[in-house]
């Protein structure tokens, strides 16, 4: 323990804050890994494979990007020793192992997810899972599960099962739960005519999806909405209300991407009355931009919100914490390296938050001392106490970061044509 840390801890102290539990609750709370950073949501389905349609888009043409599982998990295993605290696996449907061949999304199994399993294994991490409702010919209308045309439906509810089924054997693999998450692009660009068929086709196809047996110890599904994408400005099917609404009667998680919603908005804001009425949620942490959702996590107001929210509800077991941004414009190891670490510095900073001296002040009515226990904490050394964790994890901090980061952009990335 070096003396800076020793002074931080004291400090914080005074406020009736213990840094060490603080520092132990931190390191056992796993943040998902989102895998498409690394290729710019391309996926492995053809060899080259590039996002298409959904809403979304990336921005840039850095050169390095993954071009294969073998350099996606190299990648990630790089920016992993940068990265401290318990790591999981996010990936979607189009990351498998193909072999070449040609596998359709309603065709895929297990086996073309298993060397992903066994690298998790190897690595012990945890996988979560997602269905991919994009960057295919049967969605470039921009409808799949509440599409008219009961032969496109019937596909992409396929698709659905499929995933189920192999995330709930991913987690039988791995012997831990598995996060399922449905986001479907579905909208439109202009003001619809019927705002209404659209979601009661998507709710018929979901429930037929969720009507498959699955076990929850292994797998649990999770709905994901959205406000607008690229090309569904005026009408998104799958909106805040319509998912809040089916989580809440079926009770299933629900997701809440902080990139997703209107940039007056906070999610924070919405994590404790979600709570009330849904078992859990999952959270997709990522910056919103002006228009853009998906820039890298920094340590911002925003994102600090989210982290206190979680902590002050009591909230740490009930809530999954995944990033999803996506940057092409920089080296991708950094993007990973910078969002990850921010998320998880920003948790640490909401545990140092004296929740019990705000909440016995406020219980009070004193306002006045509550105002100034959130103010005069926010200058407590919270980087001595960063410092300190990831000293302990054997992760490096400050300038040291760039050095390794710009040694394997030499080395590995530079060489990929």
């Amino acid at each position: 323990m070096n003396n800076t840390y020793r002074n931080a801890k004291e400090q914080y102290a005074k406020f009736g804050v213990d840094t060490e539990k603080a520092i132990e609750i931190l390191d056992a709370i796993p943040l998902s890994m989102h895998c498409w950073q690394g290729d710019d949501v391309g996926g492995f389905e053809t060899p080259d494979a590039i996002l298409s349609g959904g809403g979304i888009q990336t921005t840039g043409n850095y050169p390095g990007k993954a071009r294969n599982p073998q350099e996606l998990r190299a990648d990630i295993e790089e920016a992993i020793k940068y990265i401290p605290g318990k790591t999981r696996l996010n990936l979607h449907a189009i990351y498998g192992e193909f072999g070449g061949k040609k596998v359709d999304r309603n065709e895929i199994e297990y086996k073309h997810f298993k060397g992903w399993v066994d690298w998790c294994k190897a690595n012990n991490m945890g996988m979560d899972f997602n269905p991919t409702y994009f960057s295919h010919p049967k969605a470039a209308d921009g409808f799949t599960l509440s599409s008219p045309d009961k032969g496109i439906r019937d596909f992409w509810i396929e698709h659905g099962i499929a995933c189920r089924k192999i995330a709930e054997k991913i987690g039988k693999e791995l012997g831990a739960t598995v996060i399922t998450n449905f986001w479907m692009p579905d909208g439109m660009k202009d003001f619809p005519a019927d705002r209404l068929a659209p979601r009661e086709r998507m709710a018929d196809s979901l429930d037929k999806i969720m009507k498959v047996k699955i076990n929850k110890k292994y797998d649990r599904d999770a709905v994901e909405c959205k406000l607008f994408g690229i090309g569904s400005e005026s009408y998104v099917v799958g909106s805040h209300e319509f998912f809040m609404g089916y989580a809440v009667k079926n009770q299933m998680l629900l997701t809440l991407d902080s990139g997703h919603f209107h940039p007056t908005e906070q999610i924070a804001d919405k994590i404790s009355s979600c709570l009330m009425f849904v078992p859990e949620l999952l959270l997709h942490v990522s910056r919103g931009v002006r228009w853009d959702s998906d820039h890298v996590v920094i340590s911002d107001d925003a994102t600090k919100a989210i982290m206190q929210e979680v902590v002050r509800c009591g909230a740490i077991d009930r809530v999954h914490i995944g990033m999803d941004f996506f940057d092409a414009s920089i080296n991708r190891i950094f993007a990973w390296v910078v969002g990850m670490r921010a998320a998880r510095k920003c948790l640490l900073a909401a545990l140092l938050d004296p929740v019990k001296k705000m909440r016995e002040a406020e219980d009070a009515f004193d306002f006045g001392s509550r105002l100034t226990l959130m103010e005069e904490t926010s200058n407590l050394p919270l980087a001595d106490v960063w410092s300190e964790y990831c000293n302990r994890a054997s992760k490096p901090c400050g300038i040291k970061l760039i050095e390794g980061i710009k040694k394997y952009e030499a080395k590995v990335l530079s060489k990929r044509a």
